[in-house]
């Protein structure tokens, strides 16, 4: 299982409809409507990173309103 945030960028006054279209997508755990550099931030699941990647590209692209996305892959950290 791959974990990631995705960060957006949306365009002016779509930033309702970008989130409703983003809670509806399969893999979307969360997304939520942010302040500062960024509009909207979406936390998203994924079988694998080939996954991830289809539905960065493929899905939260095509959203109407989406400018740019910056993608942070959680990491896995063993406790010592």
């Amino acid at each position: 299982m791959v974990r990631a945030y995705v960060l957006l960028t949306v365009e002016i006054g779509k930033v309702e409809s970008v989130i409703e279209a983003l809670r509806k997508m399969p893999g979307v755990t969360k997304a939520d409507a942010v302040t500062g550099p960024y509009d909207a931030i979406v936390h998203i699941e994924a079988k694998d990173l080939g996954e991830l990647t289809r539905k960065i590209l493929h899905d939260i692209h095509n959203i109407d309103g989406v400018i740019d996305t910056t993608t942070a892959i959680v990491v896995e950290t063993e406790e010592e």
